[in-house]
């Protein structure tokens, strides 16, 4: 069952038009990444499908329960982080947990449970009666990420939940995050696309408004490789020079330059529907006496694909 259900949401702000026809759901146990470049309706998509900002067109349901019929019984269910983890920066974090857990209905002993829980598995202790205004980037966003849990919510939307953690503090995210997912149903918003690969089970890729890939980020890679592309690298920093030479050799391939660095010119060679054979290519470079450093399949990365399926909508 699908515990958060968003059904071809779109959103105008005047002319623009910032989410187009959008669905998306996400069964317990998934964690989706949600990625796009700036400005592709990410944040947008989220407010909407939390009941934070109201669609033009489309509905979005957690749990079963419509957001916007039964906004009080939706958001119950529901852990909301917001771009930036705004909070009230002059309480102490404990008072400003203990406010937002008697917001969602919580008192007595089980307050109380919930505000010791998230001071230890959020790691607050140290801040714990200090104010949100003195606290740095890391932990207000830690503040953030405890708010939205301290209801057990079934889904939790976090918009750059590692946003200003240090690379410890990003593991312990990571860690809690991967800890509660399987009761829970959780979309991460995030342009650090370690991060997909480290805790996401899905990745959904927005351009222009619209959702451009939907797969898990293994079988994105996988599809994005293929045996299609080559990576070469130049003993050379001349990148006219060596793609006027390479270009021959290559079996009509489109070039790419990749890189340029101590003194050597790496290029891509993608070829289309057709199989690459690296074995061959470097017997031709090399025939033509050009000095080859590396000759191999291109392994992408997660940025690569990103940039593959959204650069048609720059």
């Amino acid at each position: 069952m699908s515990l958060v259900s968003a059904q071809k949401l779109s959103k105008r702000f005047g002319e623009m038009i910032a989410v187009d026809n959008v669905s998306l759901d996400v069964a317990r146990g998934e964690v989706v990444g949600f990625l796009g470049p700036n400005g592709a309706g990410k944040s947008t998509t989220m407010k909407m499908i939390s009941g934070f900002l109201e669609p033009d067109r489309g509905a979005a349901e957690i749990c079963g329960v419509d957001v916007w019929s039964h906004p009080e019984e939706a958001k119950s269910r529901l852990g909301y982080l917001p771009e930036g983890a705004p909070a009230y920066g002059d309480m102490p974090v404990a008072d400003f947990l203990r406010f937002c857990g008697r917001m969602r209905g919580l008192k007595g002993a089980g307050l109380r449970n919930r505000l010791a829980e998230m001071a230890d598995r959020v790691r607050l202790t140290e801040v714990w009666s200090r104010p949100i205004e003195t606290l740095s980037k890391g932990y207000r966003r830690r503040v953030g990420i405890a708010q939205a849990l301290i209801h057990d919510p079934d889904v939790l939307i976090l918009d750059e939940p590692t946003d200003g953690l240090d690379p410890n503090q990003k593991h312990e995210m990571r860690t809690l995050i991967r800890t509660i997912a399987p009761e829970k149903s959780i979309i991460v918003s995030t342009h650090i696309l370690e991060e997909v690969e480290a805790i996401c089970s899905r990745a959904v890729i927005i351009a222009r408004g619209q959702v451009v890939a939907d797969s898990t980020p293994q079988d994105l890679l996988e599809r994005a490789a293929n045996g299609r592309a080559i990576r070469v690298t130049i003993g050379s920093p001349e990148e006219k020079a060596v793609v006027e030479k390479v270009k021959p050799c290559s079996d009509g391939a489109d070039l790419e330059v990749m890189e340029r660095r101590n003194g050597s010119t790496r290029l891509l060679l993608r070829y289309g529907d057709t199989p690459a054979d690296a074995t061959e290519l470097a017997k031709r470079l090399r025939d033509a006496e050009l000095p080859v450093e590396e000759v191999g399949l291109w392994r992408p990365r997660l940025e690569d694909v990103f940039r593959d399926v959204t650069t048609p909508y720059h």
